[in-house]
C-alpha cells in the first residue's frame, strides 16, 4: 500500500508512530477503563515531551487533523508527542465525561508516556480549549510537568459571556456605517435585536451570577496556574469569543493579571483564527509558535 506523503515526511526525519493502550488512574475501578493513544516517537528522543489533551466532542485526531499534523511536525524536529482519546471518547472506553473528570486520564496517558519513553524526564501539557483548561488544573499535581502551551482556554461563564458578547459583537455593530444603513432600509429585525441586547445586557449587570456559578471553570484554572510554576505559552486567536472571553479577565481582575504578568509566560495570537484554527495557514502559525517557544529554552 502506498504510503500518504505525511507519513513519508515522518520516515524521512526517523519518526515512528506507535498505538498504545493504557488504563486511566480513577481510583474507581470500574472506571479504570482502557484508553487508546498513538506515539509520535523520533529516532532519539530527548529528555522533553509533549502530551497532547484533547477537548470537547473531540478525540485524538483533533478538528481538521490538527492533533495528527502538529504532533508529527514537532516529533520530526525531535520531540516524542503523545495524542490519546479520553474516556468516552473515540476508541477509548467508558462513559463519556467533561473536563473537570479528566485528571485520571491525563495521569493515566502521563504513566504510559514515561514507560514507553524511557528517555523522558519532563513533559508539556498541550490543550485547546477545555483540554487546556484541563491540563492546566492537572500541571500543579505532576512535578514533571514543566511547561504548559495553552489554546483559547475555556473560562465560560454566563456572565463572562454576556461581557464579551456585548464588547465584540453588539458594541462594533453600532460602529458599522452597515448597520445602520441596514437599519434605515427596515434590514434589520428591531425588536429581536433589541430583545437579545438587553437579555445580554442583563446578564452582564448580573455580577453575582458568575460567583454562583460552581461549574465556572474559571476560578479552578486560577488557582492552579497560581499554583503552577512552570513556563507557559498561552495562544489565542483572533477571532474567537472565548479568546476575548480569557482577554475580558485579564482586563477586569487583578488577580488574573499578576499571573499572566509572570516572566515565564508568554502570549501569541493568531490573527483571524477562529477557535479550532480550522485553515492551514492558521495550523502551520500554531506549529510554528510552539516549536519557536519549545526551542528557546
Amino acid at each position: 500500500m502506498k504510503r500518504d506523503s505525511s507519513q513519508q515526511h515522518l520516515a524521512g526525519h526517523g519518526v515512528r508512530e506507535l498505538p498504545l493502550r493504557f488504563r486511566s488512574a480513577a481510583e474507581d475501578a470500574e472506571a479504570q477503563a482502557r484508553m487508546v493513544g498513538i506515539l509520535s516517537l523520533p529516532a532519539a528522543p530527548g529528555p522533553r515531551g509533549i502530551l497532547i489533551v484533547t477537548g470537547g466532542p473531540q478525540y485524538r485526531v483533533g478538528s481538521h487533523r490538527q492533533f495528527v499534523l502538529l504532533a508529527r511536525a514537532l516529533a520530526a524536529q525531535g520531540w516524542p508527542v503523545l495524542r490519546f482519546d479520553l474516556r468516552g471518547m473515540g476508541d477509548s472506553e467508558g462513559s463519556a465525561r467533561d473536563y473537570r473528570a479528566a485528571g485520571p486520564d491525563i495521569a493515566g496517558a502521563l504513566a504510559q508516556f514515561f514507560d514507553a519513553v524511557p528517555t523522558l524526564r519532563e513533559v508539556v501539557l498541550w490543550g485547546l480549549c477545555d483540554g487546556a483548561t484541563a491540563a492546566a488544573c492537572h500541571a500543579p499535581r505532576d512535578a514533571r510537568v514543566y511547561a504548559l502551551i495553552l489554546l483559547n482556554p475555556w473560562v465560560r461563564s454566563s456572565a463572562g459571556l454576556a461581557r464579551a458578547t456585548l464588547r465584540h459583537y453588539y458594541l462594533p455593530r453600532l460602529l458599522q456605517g452597515a448597520f445602520w444603513r441596514k437599519l434605515a432600509s427596515g434590514g434589520v429585525r428591531t425588536g429581536a435585536s433589541l430583545a437579545s441586547l438587553r437579555q445580554a445586557a442583563a446578564a452582564t449587570l448580573a455580577q453575582t451570577q458568575e460567583a454562583q456559578e460552581d461549574d465556572a471553570p474559571a476560578p479552578a484554572l486560577l488557582r492552579a496556574l497560581t499554583q503552577f510554576q512552570g513556563k507557559v505559552l498561552l495562544i489565542l486567536s483572533g477571532d474567537d469569543l472565548g479568546a476575548r472571553e480569557w482577554q475580558a479577565l485579564l482586563h477586569g481582575d487583578g488577580a488574573w493579571r499578576a499571573v499572566a504578568a509572570r516572566a515565564q509566560w508568554t502570549q501569541a495570537q493568531v490573527d483571524g483564527a477562529n477557535h479550532t484554527f480550522a485553515s492551514a495557514a492558521w495550523r502551520g502559525e500554531v506549529e510554528q509558535l510552539c516549536a519557536r517557544w519549545l526551542q528557546s529554552w
